[in-house]
Order: C-alpha cells, then sequence, then structure tokens
C-alpha cells in the first residue's frame, strides 16, 4: 500500500472515529437532556428567589414601616398557600409534574409583577404576595420529585446536590443585581422585582420544553400512610424552626442593626459562595452517611445557632453581636440545602414511586400550618419579651429536631 493510500485510510479512520465520538457524545446529552434543561431552569430559579429573599424584608419595613408583630402577621397569608399546596397539586395532578411546575413558575411571575408594578397599598401588596407564594409553594415540592425522577442508579441525593449547587450559584446572580444595583445603579425595589419576574418566565420556558409523563389516571390523589409519619412530624418541626428564622433572623438585622439590601446582598454572596460546595458535600453525605445522620448534625448545628441569636448582645459589645448574628444567619441559610435528605428519605421509603410527590406536598402542607401561627406567636413573644425569647424557642424546637432525625431507619 502506498504512502497517499495509507494517509486515505487513516484520514477516513480519523473520521470515523470523529463521527463515532460527535455521536456518542450527542446520545449523551440526548440521554441527560432533560435532566440538563432542569439545572437550566435551577439556574433561573435561584436567579429570582435570589433578588426576591435579598430585598423582600427590606421592602416590606421601608415601604409599609412594619412592627415585629405586624411582620409575624404578615406570614399567616405568605404561608397560607404552602398549607393549601396539597390541594392545588391533586387539583393538577392530570397535568403531570412539569406542566404543573410551569403553571406555578407563572404564578410565582406574576406575583413578582404585582409587587414590582402593581402595589400602592399593604393590602394589595397581601394579594400579590400570596400569588408568589402559591407559585414557589407549588414548585417546592415538584423540584425534588422531577430531579429525582430524573435521577439514574438512585443517586438521588447526588442529583439534587448538583441542582441544589446550580441553583445557588445562580443566587449569586440575583445578590449581585441587588447589591451592585442599589449601590451604584439606583435600583429600586419596583425594578428588581421586575427583574426577578422576567427570569421566572424563562424557567417556565424550559420546563415547558422539557418531556412531560403524564400520569396513567386523573384521579386527585392525595396520600396519607402511617409509614410516613415520621416523615410528616419532621416536616412540622422543621416548619416551625425554619419559619422562625425566615421571618426574625433577617428582621434583627434590619431593625436592630439596621442592615440594608446592599449588605443582605453581601450576606448572601458569603452564603451562596459557602453552600456551592456544602450542597455537593451534603448530597454526597446522604448517599454515603445516610439521612439520619445529615438531619441529627443539622438539627446540633441549629441548636448552637439558636444560642448565638438569642445571646450574642448580651455577651459582646454591638459592633462584634452583629457580626456574630450576621454569622449565625449565613450559616443558617448555609444549612437549607438538608432540606433534600427529607426528600431523599420519603423517596426511599416510599411503598411505591406514584408516592413521593404526594407525600412531599402533604410534608410541606403540614409544614406550612405550623409556619403560619409560628411568626404571629413570634411577633408578639418579640414585642412583649425581646427577640432573643423567640431565639431560645427555636432552640426547644431544634432539640425536638434532633430527637425525631435520631428515629430515621431506612429499611
Amino acid at each position: 500500500m502506498g504512502h497517499q493510500d495509507k494517509l486515505k485510510d487513516n484520514n477516513g479512520v480519523k473520521k470515523q472515529t470523529m463521527k463515532e465520538n460527535f455521536s456518542n457524545l450527542f446520545e449523551k446529552f440526548n440521554n441527560d437532556r432533560d435532566f440538563k434543561l432542569f439545572l437550566i431552569v435551577g439556574l433561573f430559579t435561584g436567579i429570582a428567589s435570589g433578588i426576591n429573599s435579598t430585598v423582600f424584608n427590606n421592602f416590606l419595613s421601608d415601604t409599609y414601616k412594619l412592627t415585629a408583630a405586624a411582620r409575624g402577621i404578615v406570614e399567616f397569608p405568605r404561608e397560607l398557600p404552602g398549607v393549601l399546596i396539597v390541594v392545588v397539586l391533586g387539583i393538577l395532578s392530570f397535568l403531570g409534574d412539569t406542566r404543573i411546575a410551569i403553571v406555578g413558575m407563572i404564578f410565582a411571575s406574576l406575583g413578582m409583577l404585582g409587587l414590582g408594578m402593581f402595589s400602592p397599598t399593604f393590602a394589595t401588596m397581601l394579594l400579590w404576595m400570596m400569588l408568589l407564594s402559591l407559585g414557589t409553594h407549588i414548585f417546592m415540592p415538584l423540584s425534588a420529585g422531577i430531579g429525582m425522577n430524573l435521577s439514574q442508579n438512585e443517586n438521588y441525593g447526588a442529583r439534587l446536590g448538583r441542582y441544589s449547587a446550580y441553583n445557588l450559584i445562580a443566587t449569586i446572580i440575583g445578590y449581585a443585581i441587588v447589591g451592585f444595583g442599589f449601590k451604584y445603579f439606583n435600583l429600586t425595589y419596583q425594578v428588581a422585582f421586575v427583574i426577578a419576574s422576567v427570569f421566572y418566565i424563562f424557567a417556565a420556558f424550559f420546563l415547558g420544553i422539557m418531556k412531560n409523563k403524564k400520569p396513567k389516571t386523573r384521579k386527585i390523589t392525595i396520600i396519607f400512610r402511617k409509614k410516613y409519619t415520621l416523615y410528616y412530624c419532621l416536616s412540622v418541626v422543621n416548619g416551625a424552626r425554619k419559619q422562625i428564622f425566615l421571618t426574625f433572623a433577617p428582621w434583627v438585622l434590619i431593625k436592630v442593626y439596621n442592615v440594608d439590601p446592599p449588605t443582605f446582598a453581601i450576606l448572601g454572596l458569603i452564603i451562596a459562595v459557602l453552600s456551592i460546595f456544602t450542597r455537593t458535600i451534603v448530597g454526597n453525605a446522604i448517599d454515603k452517611r445516610g439521612e439520619r445522620f445529615v438531619l441529627s448534625l443539622e438539627a446540633v448545628v441549629l441548636i448552637v445557632i439558636c444560642i448565638g441569636y438569642s445571646f450574642a448582645a448580651d455577651l459582646v459589645r454591638p459592633s462584634i453581636a452583629v457580626v456574630v448574628i450576621a454569622s449565625c444567619y449565613i450559616i443558617d441559610n448555609s444549612l437549607s440545602v438538608v432540606e433534600m435528605a427529607r426528600s431523599t428519605y420519603i423517596k426511599k421509603i416510599a411503598i411505591c414511586p406514584e408516592d413521593v410527590i404526594p407525600t412531599l406536598s402533604a410534608g410541606t402542607s403540614f409544614d406550612h400550618i405550623i409556619a403560619m401561627s409560628i411568626p404571629f406567636v413570634g411577633g408578639i413573644l418579640w414585642a412583649t419579651m425581646g427577640y432573643k425569647y423567640v431565639f431560645i424557642v427555636a432552640a426547644f424546637i431544634a432539640v425536638i429536631n434532633l430527637y425525631l432525625s435520631l428515629k430515621i431507619k431506612i429499611d
């Protein structure tokens, strides 16, 4: 065979190899296409939620001049959609998980738009806030369920950890929009909410091009099984503890230490950077050490954080106390990823796959039943005795959380 023939053969082999590699790469992407699209959804929802979480409390304080007690009362209508979510998801069940998630994103977008453009009074603000809350609560159990349904070889923790990491990376962009926007570009609350609304629409679009698996039956199903009782209890206790932190931790920084939106953006950036690593670590820890270990460790850390919130101002001068409380705020928010351990727990003990999302939805409703009342009680406790007693109560709730977490067993 001549030299030219050899070159032709080699070039033919190289072209064939390149074609095969490209074909394999395309096939690999196509096989995991929906999960990659779901990661993009996580990016857009992360940006939107990053903007909202950074400015919402300051928006309430600056626009409507709320007291701590009034701030607690606001949580009742805000969390009401969470209580009703099991019913809402049951009614919409004929659509399939992905299409229901699209509905949630559209509601969230309209709610954010209303907060930005159509909230001249406190009453109208509450209505738009409830619509936003309905949208985000619809997506809350679905995101975990969709992520696990797109998992392979039961690597639920790692998959949810990856999704959470993408979602959290995106919140950095949301924090940057708030931080730089308010500090250098005269960004207003109204414009910030409109920007977040647009990102929820982008999320809806990418959900729309994912494959949608419709259920075999259109029957509205609400599942309550004795086997899932521990999960329901964990959801209730977590809802109580979480709602105290969500409502009053930023309120302490705003009302006691005058923290503004750009500073919250910096705190959020620190949380995001820290949590990029912790979310992947927690996801792997769930797969290797189990939900019992992860949830018990979270409860211990939360007890320490509650003590920090409660007694920092009594033990050190204000300039150091604000750093301690801000550190507790950072660590607390970095632990939000542990929520996926409760989701993987129910996935592993589910009697059948069809139980997972209805049970997650029921857990969300139980979570929010207590979450509606806790802020009201906390606001009264703050007004009558001081904010540190709010977090002392949260410490007792964290102890209960530890006890329940230690009872987890997976057959």
